[in-house]
């Protein structure tokens, strides 16, 4: 017996299939929401020093973190702000991690994108945002400069009396002009 059905109609088991489809990734969703509740109750009450993040508004899909510049390195005393957006496939997938404070690093470009090996093919699930931040901070001190986003200050990195007189000048400028 043929059935009356328009063209282009979704038959029952499209639907039935778009259903669950929508009920596993409102799963993920959730899974997701509970592993980053639980990384920012870690990072509360964490003891490491100069690293901070929060979700940005009620979205728990993005976060705003802060790091200051590990001691005894240029960039010592100097607080820098992050954004962090989570794939829906996070801890999967890695989150995207830009500088919104202008960043004078040889791993980070004019546009706040940083090169670490973390945040791209060496990614694993078992980081976390605690251990992203360490690994941004301990960066600041320890470039890569086999791998420079930003030549000039890569070229400028074997001269650090040079280097944190060119670094203070753009942090000072970079914070005056957010004013």
């Amino acid at each position: 017996m043929a059935q009356n059905i328009a063209p282009g109609t979704p038959s029952t088991t499209t639907t039935t299939k778009n259903n669950t489809e929508k009920v596993v990734a409102g799963r993920d969703s959730h899974s997701v929401s509970k592993r980053l509740q639980h990384e920012l109750m870690t990072l509360m009450m964490s003891t490491d020093k100069g690293i901070s993040a929060f979700p940005d508004g009620d979205n728990l899909f993005k976060w705003v973190g802060t790091i200051t510049g590990p001691a005894s390195t240029v960039y010592d005393g100097l607080m820098y702000r992050l954004s962090l957006e989570f794939p829906s496939s996070y801890p999967y997938s890695a989150p995207t991690v830009k500088f919104i404070t202008s960043c004078f690093h040889p791993n980070v470009d004019l546009h706040g994108n940083i090169c670490l090996d973390i945040l791209k093919e060496k990614w694993s699930a078992s980081y976390d945002v605690r251990s992203i931040l360490l690994s941004i901070q301990s960066l600041l001190g320890e470039p890569n400069n086999d791998s420079p986003l930003n030549g000039h200050a890569a070229e400028l990195w074997v001269n650090q009396t040079a280097y944190k007189k060119h670094l203070l000048e753009q942090y000072k400028k970079a914070n005056d002009d957010s004013k």
